[in-house]
């Protein structure tokens, strides 16, 4: 899942959601009348539902911040500017790493709980 790479949703707990991400442990491949490595064809489009809308509003941030820092609001060249080409890079490469960061995090601490 995008998750994993790309971040979550910062109205929902994406050690939650981890948590109760398929193979991790709860969720709907967890016990239940579905046999082993199964998951309800229902859970499966929520979770791929869940999985769009995230992986939407992290593309929808990343475009607001690096915008907001890197393109200059008097527009005089209807290209980017150079300096605003590698500023938007950078950007979005460090948000990425920062991204991959947290969630590495994130999933640590899941599975230390899950552990419990």
């Amino acid at each position: 899942m995008f998750g994993g790479v790309f971040g979550g949703n910062s109205s929902n707990n994406a050690g939650a959601q981890r948590a109760a991400a398929p193979g991790l442990g709860g969720g709907p491949m967890a016990g239940g009348a579905m046999g082993q490595g199964q998951m309800d064809p229902n859970a499966q489009l929520a979770a791929a539902e869940q999985e769009l809308e995230m992986v939407t509003e992290m593309f929808a941030r990343l475009g607001d911040q690096c915008n907001k820092k890197c393109i200059v609001q008097r527009y005089s060249d209807e290209e980017l500017t150079k300096a605003e080409s590698v500023c938007i890079d950078r950007c979005v490469a460090k948000y990425f790493q920062v991204n991959r960061v947290v969630n590495d995090k994130l999933a640590k601490l899941s599975a230390a709980n899950q552990q419990r």
